[in-house]
């Protein structure tokens, strides 16, 4: 890798503006904003609108589509072709 090109990683919070949660993580991300963590260090912070606290996929409020009321509803329609 050529030196000096890539950001430093460094200690960013981001905050979940959705379900209300933080996490401290490394990033390269940078932001003017700062907060007080847990460990009474400031740390810049990141305000993300959706994360894994407040996604549905992570939540469990997923809806799963029916493939296969589609899938027979197009057999139905146009029949099935090789059956022959």
């Amino acid at each position: 890798m050529k030196p000096g090109i890539h950001p430093p990683y460094r200690p960013v919070v981001f905050r979940d503006k959705a379900a209300g949660h933080a996490f401290l993580t490394r990033s390269t991300r940078s932001s003017d904003s700062t907060v007080l963590w847990e460990d009474g260090n400031t740390y810049p912070v990141v305000d993300v609108e959706i994360s894994a606290e407040s996604h549905p996929f992570y939540t469990g409020t997923a809806k799963v589509l029916d493939t296969a009321g589609r899938v027979e509803r197009f057999e139905r329609r146009y029949g099935r072709r090789g059956a022959r």
